[in-house]
């Protein structure tokens, strides 16, 4: 979190301090109709620097994976970026709307304007006549962004709607371009500020592009065939086997992947559930039931079906310093775990002599399968891990003192987490106040994309 944080202010502060260099008299305008639009222009071009790189990491690139946490992180940076954009652009509509209103209202006298110059340059000369032109398609882009925005923050907003019109976005993005493209003031694009927005607004409308051809990650994509599916009730879980062609590249326990099974859906991501075999070329996906589209999975999904499987993803891999480790995981939160587990128990075999995990494994949930927690069980057991098991209604909940009482060495120990966000927090925010420094020991996996 702290790296996604970083990003996310030192963007908002580079592009201002670059801008300023750009516009150092900004603070001794003449009246308020100058400083109104020097702020147009500041607001302006913050907005965009924001939009541009969410719209660049909306292409999930593998470059800033690592430094920011994993996709995951990527992800939550994106939602940042993407909020920060829409309060900047009302800002930046405000300050352009609201000095008219109250010039129309009386409250402000619009100061009389001089005669321009005529413009010697062609390039500055076309932007001006094309001034009104993005004025105008630009406002109306403002107002689909507000509205597609919001509509990706509300949570109860259908994912295979919302996977149809978030990619409206890239539309908007493209008009939003060229808005800025026409308004930012012409001699700054002579500046160090221009030149950063010159590659944020091509980098951006690339990324715009590849979003409207649906080709996000299209090199990494492989087509899997469904080699088997189990369905666990008690837990509302349904588990599928793929078999992937030499396309995948392997992948180490605790990433993830996305999965498309319906083209009109989209890809969903799933943690895989499995270690990597290259001679088996299975990896195992574990969905459950929580929302419309994963509620239809067990009716959906047949033997046979082809599916296209893109990865894979995430830092979330149990590397790390200590040498020993608390695992975390709340309901399907504990999928990358048994992923871990079965990595461990080939290695178990591979090498005999190898001293086990120094590991404990606490799973928390409201649901019992019996089934599914013999699996866990016999997992933990072929890993040679400590697995404490708490069901909610028999158990009570998890928490940190339950944590410290049942492992004494704590202090010496990494926190892996994966399950409810609140949950996580939670625990972060107990553990810090006994002095473990989470920023370093505390991992917890971010698994909302939206």
């Amino acid at each position: 979190m702290r790296n996604i944080t970083y990003a996310f202010w030192g963007l908002l502060v580079l592009s201002s301090l670059l801008w300023l260099a750009a516009e150092p008299t900004v603070f001794q305008s003449a009246n308020f109709f100058a400083l109104r639009g020097a702020m147009v222009q500041h607001s302006g071009i913050i907005a965009m620097a924001a939009m541009s790189v969410a719209m660049i990491l909306a292409l999930r690139p593998r470059w800033p994976e690592r430094w920011l946490g994993g996709l995951d992180k990527m992800y939550r940076l994106h939602k940042w970026l993407g909020i920060a954009a829409l309060c900047l652009s009302v800002i930046h509509w405000l300050w352009s709307q609201g000095p008219k209103w109250a010039v129309g209202w009386g409250w402000l006298s619009r100061p009389a304007r001089s005669p321009r110059p005529p413009l010697e340059n062609p390039i500055e000369q076309a932007f001006a006549n094309l001034r009104g032109t993005a004025e105008g398609i630009g406002e109306w882009a403002f107002y689909a962004t507000i509205l597609l925005i919001a509509l990706a923050l509300i949570k109860h907003f259908p994912y295979r709607l919302f996977y149809k019109t978030h990619r409206l976005l890239a539309v908007a993005y493209l008009v939003l371009a060229f808005h800025a493209v026409v308004l930012i003031d012409f001699d700054d694009w002579a500046t160090p500020v221009g030149a950063a927005m010159a590659v944020l607004l091509t980098s951006g409308s690339y990324a715009a592009v590849i979003v409207l051809l649906r080709r996000v990650g299209a090199g990494r994509q492989v087509e899997g065939r469904i080699a088997s599916l189990k369905h666990y009730p008690g837990v509302h879980v349904l588990e599928a086997e793929i078999d992937v062609p030499g396309g995948w590249p392997g992948h180490r326990p605790g990433q993830f992947a996305f999965a498309t099974s319906d083209v009109s859906e989209g890809a969903h991501p799933y943690t895989i559930a499995s270690a990597w075999h290259e001679k088996d070329r299975r990896i195992t996906f574990i969905a459950k039931e929580l929302g419309d589209h994963t509620s239809r999975l067990r009716e959906k999904l047949r033997v046979g079906q082809i599916v296209k499987v893109e990865g894979p993803y995430g830092c979330f891999d149990f590397d790390d310093g200590p040498s020993r480790q608390i695992w975390i995981g709340g309901g399907i939160g504990i999928t990358p775990f048994i992923a871990r587990m079965k990595y461990l128990a080939l290695e178990k075999r591979a090498h005999p002599d190898q001293p086990p995990p120094a590991v404990d494994l606490f799973h928390t949930t409201a649901d019992v399968d019996e089934t599914a927690l013999a699996k866990l069980r016999a997992d933990a057991e072929a890993a040679n891990i400590r697995l404490h098991i708490l069901i909610d209604a028999r158990d009570g909940r998890l928490s940190g003192d339950r944590i410290r009482a049942a492992v004494p060495q704590w202090r010496d120990a990494s926190i892996w987490f994966c399950g409810p966000a609140r949950f996580g927090e939670a625990l972060q925010r107990d553990f810090a106040a006994h002095g473990l420094p989470v920023e370093e020991r505390f991992h917890q996996e971010l698994f909302a994309m939206r």
